[in-house]
């Protein structure tokens, strides 16, 4: 890539997080400039365009070709933000100025969304604009769209309710305050921090490796918003420690995998989720961490579970206490990083800031610290690199959220959204709710697939959640259901991107790594069913339905991890008992389904499953000693 070519394409990826930063900090109006929302993320979204088409050229380097659409991209956006107030009461005029670089700049998005964030997402937003243009030819009622003069259709998309609406403005100050913590976190050595601290306090125990991966994992991932990214850091430390105290590859890259995108739910930060679900729902952020904090509990609790089967029968120990970081100097040397999320929670608890304000105090605070400590300003080079990382990490999901808007102009313009609702409305009329909610499951698996956490859950709500919502389910029900059926998409094959990417630094197979993800994550399938139908497991209901909810949730994980680990095994009969264990802890965890939210036949049940689990915890010990015993003998 000749020199100018990749100066230009770092300076656009610079400019995206420094406008937005500029913006979340209001410097524009502190300077007189009387700059709206739209104006500010319609540019930003011309650099990501430009830099777009510099960073992923047709042949080994960016040439003219590229050179002049990228320049096409950004002027034809730069245009709707340059003259986004005059058209404002100009709505009626469709004149040539307008849609024509509309076309453009629509064209020229979704090539660059094809670059960045992959062919289906773009397939999907081609099919929303060719129902837009002809979806009023389609015979059928159901599926006929409302017919709209081309030209309103392209100026609602590019500089109207679509493009420069609700999905990129979230993406342009939220999503970018987060991605830009979620980067310094990183780059300031706060990876290292968690995984130490995680090692020094359960590296020991048994299985400690893979313990080790599930907690520091979760702790890091909460923050940086990348699944991924989140593998590639704590993964090269995690993935090879399990494989030396035993676990085979296969287990230790989809341990690292799980527990990563089980960081993406985790409280109280939810990699910037928890946010764009209060702001969709328009409720507040406290609201959204509370709802998901049992689930996420439970994720976890089945996880632990099952990779505490896994070293017990393996015999698996946990590393020798000599080889470990101690807590107490881990905590010495690093609890400066723990700073800047007390920071991002006070100012977001304490004093009731702004989500992405927060994030950035979060992020000064953290870059202030990182200056104390090296005892000196930081190179320029290095400085220049984290702000051009950052805009190349918010690139995809900048070009995602301008894609949403695109259907989201669709799906108004058209009545696209009624029309979903009345198709999956007619499959839960005529096969029931369950059958609505697992197609619903599928096509957000299938819609998530390979795309950035936030992007993943953007879409759907977009495409899916009103259509949930208006057929009864509880609107905090149905986001959370979408939000992890997309992120479960990073651990379902044929993509399964999670676990292909630990399956590479593990060095196995991809689809056994996804396989055994599959069965680790196995709460995450089943759970959101239980809180559609009894959304008291979010803590919405009264006290004694979420206790009682709670308490059969329990004891069904404790079951379904039970299940998990003896339907992997080799053996027929351990996979029959598997299967008997699953259907159990289906019938535990879903009792408040079957007999009311209140009843105590619920309650009955999960105390049948204590007992059950305490059965088989007796017979496993007893099992073990005969096992050692038999070791013993001469």
């Amino acid at each position: 890539m000749a020199p100018a070519v990749r100066y230009a394409k770092n300076v656009g990826f610079a400019l995206v997080p420094i406008i937005g930063v500029l913006a979340i900090l209001a410097v524009p109006q502190r300077l007189g400039l009387s700059l709206v929302t739209e104006e500010i993320v319609l540019t930003m979204l011309g650099f990501g365009v430009f830099s777009a088409f510099l960073h992923y050229p047709y042949r080994k380097e960016a040439g003219l070709l590229e050179v002049i659409l990228a320049v096409a991209g950004f002027a034809a956006w730069f245009w709707a933000a340059f003259n986004f107030e005059p058209w404002l009461v100009e709505l009626a005029d469709r004149t040539p100025e307008k849609w024509v670089p509309g076309a453009i700049a629509i064209i020229l998005l979704l090539e660059a969304l094809r670059k960045a964030g992959g062919l289906p997402i773009t397939l999907l937003v081609i099919a929303g604009l060719v129902y837009a243009f002809f979806g009023h030819l389609i015979p059928d009622a159901t599926l006929q769209a409302t017919y709209n003069p081309p030209t309103k259709i392209i100026i609602e998309i590019y500089a109207q309710t679509g493009v420069p609406g609700l999905v990129l403005k979230i993406v342009g100050s939220l999503v970018l305050a987060f991605i830009i913590f979620g980067r310094l976190m990183e780059v300031s050595g706060a990876t290292n921090f968690f995984t130490d601290l995680a090692m020094g306090g359960m590296g020991h125990r048994r299985g400690g490796p893979a313990k080790v991966a599930v907690v520091a994992s979760s702790a890091f991932g909460m923050v940086s918003s990348s699944i991924v990214g989140n593998i590639m850091s704590t993964g090269i430390v995690t993935i090879p420690l399990m494989k030396r105290s035993g676990f085979k590859a296969r287990y230790a890259a989809a341990i690292e995998a799980v527990s990563s995108n089980g960081g993406q739910i985790a409280p109280p930060i939810m990699g910037a989720t928890a946010f764009l679900i209060a702001e969709f729902l328009e409720i507040s952020y406290t609201d959204v961490v509370i709802a998901a904090a049992i689930p996420a509990l439970l994720y976890y609790v089945v996880i632990f579970l099952q990779v505490d089967a896994m070293a017990r029968r393996e015999n698996l120990e946990g590393l020798p206490k000599s080889e470990l970081p101690r807590v107490l100097t881990t905590l010495l040397h690093g609890w400066h990083f723990l700073i800047p999320i007390a920071v991002l929670l006070y100012f977001l608890f304490g004093l009731g800031y702004t989500a992405s304000l927060s994030a950035l105090y979060a992020t000064g605070t953290l870059f202030a610290l990182m200056i104390v400590r090296r005892r000196g300003f930081p190179p320029i080079k290095e400085i220049s690199d984290f702000v051009i990382g950052s805009g190349e990490n918010l690139l995809t999901i900048l070009l995602i959220g301008g894609a949403a808007g695109i259907i989201i102009a669709v799906m108004d313009q058209t009545g696209l959204g009624f029309q979903l609702s009345i198709i999956l409305g007619e499959i839960g009329k005529t096969y029931g709710l369950l059958a609505m909610l697992l197609m619903t499951a599928l096509v957000a698996i299938v819609l998530g697939m390979g795309m950035p956490t936030a992007a993943v859950y953007i879409v759907l709500a977009t495409v899916l959640a009103s259509a949930m919502i208006q057929l009864g389910v509880e609107p905090m029900a149905a986001h959370l259901f979408l939000f992890y059926f997309g992120l479960l998409s990073m651990l379902t094959p044929p993509v399964a991107v999670a676990s292909y990417v630990a399956a590479g630094l593990a060095g196995s197979n991809m689809w056994a790594t996804g396989m055994v993800g599959m069965r680790l994550a196995l709460a995450a399938y089943l759970l959101p069913f239980l809180w559609v139908y009894n959304p008291s497991l979010l803590l919405i209901g009264s006290p004694l339905s979420i206790g009682i909810v709670v308490f059969t949730a329990i004891v069904a994980s404790y079951v379904l991890a039970i299940a998990a680990e003896n339907i992997g095994r080799p053996s027929t009969l351990e996979t029959i008992l598997g299967l008997v264990y699953l259907a159990a802890a289906i019938f535990i965890g879903g009792s408040t389904v079957w007999f009311g939210h209140e009843s105590m036949l619920a309650v009955a049940s999960g105390a049948i499953g204590v007992v059950g689990v305490l059965l088989i915890r007796v017979a496993d010990r007893r099992q073990q000693r005969s096992q050692q015993k038999s070791l013993s003998l001469p």
